[in-house]
């Protein structure tokens, strides 16, 4: 575990988006479990993962852990499973494409949250980001007329908005471990999936795929980012994360021969274009702030 503390936080950021980016191709390939069998068997390794993760960081204080994390961990992890299960329902009903070019509209959720609730202004460029975000999925949503298609679309807005969630509860309590908070988002996603499934067992190649989606794939992803955005400045960290949005599409056109649509192609151009907008300033404001 040391080892992983001691790469350099970039790095570990990039690993965490690489690792995350073959959610949809896992999720794609599952042969013939149900969309809430998935969750379960996703989320279960999921938590096993975390929590094998806190054992082995805190030792006898892993329960210590939880308690520190109190309310605002508890509540971050409901809030984070909302994400989860939405995440599982896009891939399951929409593009790889699609989700991830959506789940990248985290920062400008990031930016309309605080405007709200931490009373941060939009600038001229945020307020800009935010209408060529608005435009691309616009055109993304507007494509998908099917009824299955358009709720995959709409259930991938989960991701950013719970991820914006989160960020806002982080920051009202920077002192809180989020690590725990995870735990409790695997556990609820878990419980989800159980109770929505008629059954829970399914084939051994797809509990393989369960077990590659939760330990691997958003296990370490999670881990890798939690321990890396700590040394790593946070425009550099959503930056590195865009690798995620463009890497999943890349991995189902290689390997499931998925084809995003133009209509999809082009909003989400549009929508890394609004990000990278809202990233640019972000990066000029932290320069400024240095310097003063």
């Amino acid at each position: 575990m040391n080892l992983i503390r001691n790469l350099p936080g970039p790095l570990l950021i990039f690993l965490g988006a690489l690792s995350l980016s073959f959610g949809g191709l896992i999720v794609k390939s599952f042969e013939g479990a149900s969309l809430w069998q998935i969750l379960f068997w996703r989320s279960l390794f999921f938590s096993l993962t975390v929590l094998l993760f806190l054992i082995v960081s805190y030792k006898k204080e892993t329960f210590k852990a939880f308690y520190k994390s109190g309310v605002p961990g508890f509540f971050g992890g409901v809030i984070l499973s909302f994400g989860f299960c939405g995440y599982v329902f896009a891939m399951y009903n929409t593009t790889v494409a699609n989700t991830n070019f959506i789940i990248s509209l985290q920062i400008l959720f990031l930016a309309i949250f605080g405007y709200f609730f931490l009373k941060e202004k939009i600038s001229a460029i945020t307020l800009i980001s935010i209408i060529l975000a608005i435009t691309g999925v616009l055109l993304m949503i507007g494509n998908s007329l099917t009824p299955g298609e358009l709720s995959g679309n709409l259930a991938a807005f989960t991701m950013p908005i719970s991820f914006a969630v989160l960020i806002m509860i982080v920051r009202k309590y920077p002192t809180v471990d989020m690590i725990p908070a995870q735990f409790v988002a695997g556990i609820c996603s878990c419980l989800v999936g159980f109770i929505l499934s008629t059954k829970i067992m399914i084939s051994p190649h797809d509990i393989f795929l369960g077990f590659l989606a939760g330990f691997f794939q958003i296990g370490f992803g999670f881990i890798f980012i939690t321990i890396g955005a700590r040394t790593t400045p946070s425009a550099m960290v959503g930056i590195i994360m865009l690798s995620e949005s463009v890497l999943g599409p890349v991995w189902a056109f290689l390997f499931v021969s998925e084809r995003p649509s133009i209509f999809g192609l082009i909003g989400g151009v549009i929508i890394l274009s609004a990000v990278l907008l809202q990233f640019y300033t972000l990066l000029n404001n932290s320069k400024k702030s240095v310097s003063h």
